[in-house]
Parts: structure tokens; C-alpha cells; sequence
């Protein structure tokens, strides 16, 4: 056979995942949440702090959060105590509570000099920039989770998005309030979202009595 017959030989690529932990990530249990709180508060992180405790009670992809405006989550003087926002990846509408310590990190972070004439809930460093990027999101979910001594490869934004009706599905079973509260137009997304395994289902099974 001629050299030029010969079939082409490719360097190996590595795998992109090599090394990685990929699939979900987790969500934060109560505990880390509450001490990430405590790290943020101490080192006096205003942004952050408004933005983590937003994060969790929205329950919204990273795309969502970071575009947040203003008014939003804020009229009449005062944080709202229910928000609604069009989801940029389905186009639905979807409803979310800000609790009362989540209320208080905001109005703080409202009131900081930084945001004055901000239109946008989390203003960009740059002016071309009109709110942090998704990116930038999760560096800082990175930073959080590291902080606390948690693994960073085994959380992300997701993590975010999850621990709060990872909560409310196992002190409830209820997956009808979960769907609702993700914002999910099929059921089969939030059985896969939360990782729903047979053993769950007969756990709540086991605990009707009929």
C-alpha cells in the first residue's frame, strides 16, 4: 500500500470530561446554606449575600437570576414578597417567594451607593456590560461552596436552583408544587431534575395508609 493510500492519522484528543465530575450537581443542604450566610455576613459581602439568599428562594437558572432588574423584586418603596418573571428558556411565566431574610439582604444591597440609577438587580463591572454574566455567577457559586470546605466540582448554579425543592419534595413527596415552583411543563422534567428513584416513590408509598 502507497504512502498515499495510507489512512489518516488524528492525535488523540483527550475526553473534555477527563477528570471531571459531571452530571448533577447537588443541592446544599440546610447547614451549608446556613453557613455560607454566616461567611458572607461576616466578611460583610452585600452583593453576595443578596444574591445567594435570591438565588435560593427564586429557584431560577443561572441566565434567569443574573438578568433580574430592579424592579422585579422591587415597588412601592418596598421588596416584594412574591415575584414573577418570564423564564428565558421555556417562555413561561414562573412564581417565586422572597422570604424575610432574603427581603433584608436586598433592601441592604438596594441601598448600597453601587446601585444607584442601577436598572439591573446585579450591574456588570463594565458599562457594556449591563449585568454579570452567567460565568461570573458561577465563579461566585464556586467561591461559596469552596469556602465552607465543600467540593466544588460536585456543585454549581444548579445547586442553587435545587436546594430548596430538594427540601420541600423530601419533607413532602408533593413533585405537583415542585414542578410548579421550577417552572417545568412536564412532569418527566422534574422526576429526572430531582433524581426520583423507585426507592423514593415506595418510601411515600409506604407512608399512606389506607
Amino acid at each position: 500500500m502507497s504512502a498515499a493510500n495510507l489512512p489518516a492519522i488524528r492525535a488523540c484528543r483527550p475526553a473534555w470530561n477527563r477528570g471531571r465530575i459531571v452530571g448533577q450537581k447537588r443541592p446544599l443542604m440546610p447547614k451549608h446554606v446556613w453557613a455560607i450566610r454566616v461567611r458572607l455576613e461576616i466578611a460583610g459581602l452585600v452583593r453576595d449575600l443578596a444574591l445567594f439568599n435570591l438565588a435560593i428562594d427564586s429557584k431560577l437558572r443561572g441566565c434567569d437570576l443574573v438578568k433580574l432588574r430592579v424592579s422585579d423584586v422591587y415597588t412601592a418603596d418596598q421588596v416584594k414578597e412574591r415575584a414573577s418573571i418570564t423564564q428565558s428558556k421555556t417562555r413561561q411565566p414562573v412564581r417565586f417567594e422572597i422570604t424575610e431574610g432574603t427581603r433584608k439582604s436586598l433592601a441592604a444591597w438596594l441601598d448600597d451607593p453601587l446601585m444607584r440609577g442601577s436598572e439591573h438587580l446585579w450591574p456588570g463591572r463594565f458599562h457594556e456590560r449591563r449585568h454579570i454574566s452567567t460565568r461570573q455567577y458561577a465563579r461566585l457559586v464556586r467561591e461559596w461552596v469552596t469556602s465552607i470546605g465543600l467540593e466544588p466540582s460536585s456543585y454549581g448554579t444548579h445547586s442553587m436552583r435545587r436546594t430548596k425543592v430538594a427540601q420541600i419534595y423530601r419533607k413532602t413527596g408533593n413533585l405537583r408544587a415542585v414542578q410548579l415552583l421550577l417552572g417545568h411543563t412536564k412532569m418527566d422534567s422534574t422526576v429526572r431534575y430531582l433524581g426520583v428513584e423507585l426507592e423514593d416513590a415506595l418510601a411515600i408509598s409506604e407512608a399512606v395508609e389506607i
